[in-house]
């Protein structure tokens, strides 16, 4: 039986899943890796590590599944983070700088007057979330980084590309659309690599991988003969997942942030409000695109609670621990840990949690953390509603859409209907999806197998109390948590 192999490369963990033609999954292996946080704001990553753990559960998620006849590997991963390596031995000259990082807000801030015309190229503004600026802090506090890449001996690219090297023994180093385009080095418009932005942030085109299509022949997986047929960024590839290839169609993934992507056709829009206009994939040369509200703490936010506070074992824990009460006490939690996204754009927002009495418990912490999440999609709706793309329904996917409780919250709080997918590994299964197409398993998207119904639709109406309270105490607490880290 010939199978498909996604490596869903994350934040905080390394996952393969392996789907049989009709995208069922077979067999799936994690494996965590380390997070360093060497200095308030900066978060990286060690690639060398991220390389063993997603080859390790490669393996592990092969054999489960019986180790397969492999007709097509497709790649998703966390989209801005960085690696700057030596083309000669492989190795990386740093630790991968993390698309949470913040270090590079001052160097952005010192060129604020070309926003303007690389919002107009890329789609983006200008934040430490994107990977350029992270590419030129590592050429600049590396000894001798720029003289050896200005010889032609580094090379800089996002998770995606350095999978592809180190899978395939450095003979492909390569990269797509969706991925390229999160770097504010991509024209989305003339779909290449920019000399005028390579210039602006000091990063040598050279160093920069080749872009193919989103389904294209990526080299094969040296000493497994596993052809690499597609790559996509993982939201892109979670809208992929949701089978939304006409213009219209959304999701919002709840992943370590939370992502709403819709698809905007073969024309790169402009929108406002804070969203963003980025590639959603190419096929054939033709690139289609996607506005996206980004929301940069989601289940990071549940992870720091189970993590740096100890208020639960589990983050499955947290739903029950929230329901134990009926509301959150008026404790209203922020998660700029890594400033806020859509519609602010604020890279000196931090995290807050306003609203203390010694009444507070954990309970109340862990229902304000549901809501958080909640009313941080809001926003991102109520920008989309301003551009009048606001949705008819939302369609959800992520590791934390198996808490119903937030799944009511959202519906009540943003007035829509929340439906979840029969299959929550969306992302996994989007890129599996594109493989089949690069594979020659299907021709185009329109040949792929039908998705199964929803397996829940969720109606709004309850489980928040007083919604109109809710969101003036979370309005009044996101004003607060701005400009924070430029208070000195």
């Amino acid at each position: 039986m010939a199978c498909f192999l996604t490596l869903d490369q994350g934040t905080t963990s390394s996952r393969a899943l392996v789907f049989d033609a009709d995208g069922s999954v077979l067999a799936l292996a994690q494996h965590e890796f380390t997070q360093h946080f060497p200095a308030p704001g900066h978060v990286e990553h060690d690639a060398l590590e991220i390389v063993e753990t997603q080859l390790r559960a490669a393996e592990e998620a092969h054999a489960q599944a019986g180790a397969p006849e492999i007709l097509g590997v497709g790649i998703t991963n966390q989209r801005e983070t960085v690696v700057v390596f030596d083309r000669r031995t492989g190795e990386p000259i740093h630790r991968a700088l993390v698309w949470q990082d913040r270090r590079t807000e001052e160097w952005l801030a010192a060129r604020r007057e070309h926003a303007d015309s690389v919002r107009a190229l890329t789609g983006l503004p200008m934040d430490p979330y994107f990977s350029a600026a992270k590419i030129a802090w590592i050429l600049d506090h590396v000894d001798g980084a720029r003289d050896a890449a200005a010889r032609g001996e580094l090379a800089a690219g996002t998770i995606d590309a350095w999978l592809v090297y180190k899978l395939t023994d450095g003979q492909v180093f390569a990269t797509e659309p969706s991925n390229a385009s999160r770097t504010s080095l991509f024209d989305i418009h003339r779909g290449e690599w920019s000399d005028e932005l390579c210039e602006l942030f000091g990063v040598p085109r050279a160093m920069l991988p080749d872009v193919r299509d989103s389904a294209a022949d990526f080299g094969t997986v040296v000493g497994k003969g596993w052809p690499i047929r597609a790559v996509l960024g993982d939201q892109q590839s979670a809208l992929f997942g949701h089978a939304a290839t006409a213009p219209g169609d959304s999701k919002c993934t709840y992943g370590t942030g939370a992502f709403w992507l819709t698809n905007a056709g073969t024309n790169a829009s402009d929108p406002a409000h804070g969203l963003l206009s980025t590639v959603a994939w190419s096929l054939g040369g033709e690139r289609t695109y996607a506005v996206e509200g980004s929301v940069m703490v989601a289940g990071a936010l549940v992870q720091w609670l189970r993590d740096g506070l100890g208020i639960v074992e589990t983050a499955g824990e947290i739903e029950a621990l929230a329901r134990s009460v009926d509301d959150s006490g008026g404790v209203v939690i922020v998660p700029a840990f890594a400033g806020l996204g859509t519609p602010h754009w604020d890279a000196d927002a931090r995290g807050l949690i306003v609203g203390l009495t010694r009444g507070t418990e954990r309970a109340h912490l862990a229902r304000a953390a549901l809501e958080a999440l909640a009313l941080q999609v809001h926003d991102v709706l109520e920008a989309v509603g301003v551009s009048g793309a606001r949705p008819k329904a939302l369609h959800v996917d992520g590791g934390a859409t198996a808490n119903t409780l937030l799944l009511q919250m959202q519906a009540t709080i943003s007035g829509l209907p929340v439906v979840r997918p029969a299959n929550l590994e969306t992302t996994a299964l989007g890129v599996a999806r594109m493989a089949m197409v690069g594979a020659g398993a299907c021709r185009t998207p329109a040949d792929l197998p039908v998705l199964p119904p929803p397996s829940l639709r969720v109606e709004p109406g309850r489980g928040i109390g007083d919604r109109t309270g809710l969101c003036a105490r979370w309005a009044s607490a996101v004003e607060r948590s701005k400009g924070w880290a430029s208070l000195g």
